[in-house]
């Protein structure tokens, strides 16, 4: 049996990609690029691309602006939308600072989902101004991606837009993060031996990917009343005064102090965690926010997913040690990794090859058990719960779920089959995947330099 890494060892490792990122992101200056899609065989085909030809398809669009789909490349394109104020673990570091991860975003569209993104990043913190400005971007765009963008304000501009906008919006640090959360606990639940309906859940934190979590989970068929959340200051329960005069401002966090932790039980982590089923953490960074004593007082063959990035609030290793069975991170370099990058860029493929007018629940729900199963087919484990990057053909699937799924609940623009959907997922995801490879081998995309 090979040695533990120390953690020196491991905070190494979690810096090594930050020590070349400065130097790369201003080698290449940026990720992204714009790529025509049309043939130029001479100058004369700009008669057709632009002037006097181009006015024939704008004539065509101010007849049925539905046509901008046939006609612009607004049916594979959205905007990757941030106002820069919770940006990663960096927090409010404004709209500049942000452009680096929203461009990382777009590039993740691309590459997984064969989705066009474009990062806008906005200067300004209201969220009135946000929901105004998408609504303006509407035009443009075939889908809206919400990213890092504070709570709870988060909760109005997602659920405003979803119910004004014309085009499908969503926010991937809610939804995203919550399908993915899901796919993976739907296997570790299977391996374990449990049932949703009857496992009970310590949630750990309670910003908006916890909030959207539970949401989802709840929707699946896992209980509040077998919930306990924790915040900063300690569990939710309908006693917490502080909470219910923030209630205006936060609604969703005191909802959930009605609905969850029926026993009112008080303290914090140590306390949730007592007798769980299940752990969900997305808090601070750790080692040292969970305790191995506290994973020893949960239930027997435990489940902990322990999330934040770059450290989880427990080593791995040390869940285990203390009793859990199967244990979750947001790292690559450890098992189980649960990540939303295995999520964001088909649900958006999928919704985008059938027009849907929103991107519902169900959708989701749709995408982590297709996400679920994809793993499942290929074998679980109680190291391996869910698919990986790495696993190309699972961003179809995801796909055509969702685009199935949009379909049966009457939001989708246009019908497709199954067959048909696999075919446009699997053409789009591969033409983005061959021509960067063909974009480096040809030197367009020039190799990094040496160390």
């Amino acid at each position: 049996m090979s040695e533990k890494p120390t953690v020196e060892e491991l905070l190494a490792k979690a810096r090594k990609p930050a020590e070349v990122a400065n130097k790369l992101h201003k080698y290449y200056k940026g990720k992204m690029q714009t790529m025509p899609r049309c043939i130029v065989r001479d100058f004369n085909d700009f008669a057709i691309w632009y002037t006097p030809g181009v006015a024939e398809p704008c004539r065509a669009i101010q007849a049925d602006r539905d046509k901008a789909y046939d006609y612009t490349n607004k049916w594979n394109t959205i905007a990757v939308v941030s106002d820069g104020t919770r940006v990663l673990g960096l927090g409010d570091i404004g709209p500049e600072a942000g452009m680096p991860v929203m461009e990382g975003k777009a590039l993740l569209f691309k590459y997984l989902g064969g989705v066009d993104a474009v990062p806008i990043c906005l200067d300004t913190k209201d969220p009135d101004e946000i929901i105004r400005t998408v609504k303006l971007l509407q035009p443009s765009f075939g889908g809206i991606n919400l990213e890092d963008i504070s709570s709870p304000k988060c909760f109005y501009i997602l659920d405003k837009l979803r119910a004004e906008a014309r085009i499908p919006v969503w926010h991937d640090d809610q939804q995203g993060t919550a399908a993915v959360t899901l796919a993976g606990l739907i296997n570790a639940l299977k391996i374990v031996g449990k049932k949703k309906e009857n496992a009970t859940m310590a949630v750990i934190g309670s910003g908006a990917a916890n909030i959207a979590i539970l949401r989802l989970l709840f929707a699946d068929g896992l209980k509040p009343a077998n919930t306990i959340v924790v915040d900063s200051k300690s569990t939710l329960h309908p006693g917490r005064k502080d909470l219910e005069q923030q209630q205006k401002e936060n609604p969703y966090k005191w909802a959930l102090c009605q609905t969850t932790n029926p026993e009112h039980r008080t303290g914090g982590i140590a306390e949730a965690l007592k007798g769980a089923d299940v752990c969900i953490s997305l808090a601070k960074s750790g080692p040292g926010v969970i305790l191995p004593e506290w994973i020893k007082g949960m239930a027997k063959n435990s489940i902990v997913f322990v999330c934040a990035n770059p450290i989880p609030e427990i080593w791995p290793w040390d869940a285990k040690e203390a009793g859990a069975r199967i244990v979750a991170t947001g790292r690559s370099d450890f098992p189980n990794q649960v990540n939303n990058s295995i999520g964001f860029p088909a649900i958006f493929r999928g919704t985008l090859d059938v027009r849907a007018k929103t991107i519902t629940d169900e959708m989701c729900l749709a995408a982590a058990h297709e996400l679920a199963q994809c793993a499942e087919d290929r074998g679980i484990s109680e190291d391996s719960i869910a698919p990986t990057m790495g696993e190309w053909e699972v961003f179809i699937r995801e796909a055509v779920a969702v685009g199935m799924k949009a379909q049966e609940q009457g939001v989708a623009r246009i019908k497709a089959t199954r067959e048909e959907l696999t075919k446009q997922a699997e053409a789009m995801i591969k033409n983005a995947r061959e021509s960067t490879a063909l974009l480096m081998k040809e030197g367009f995309i020039p190799p990094a330099p040496k160390d």
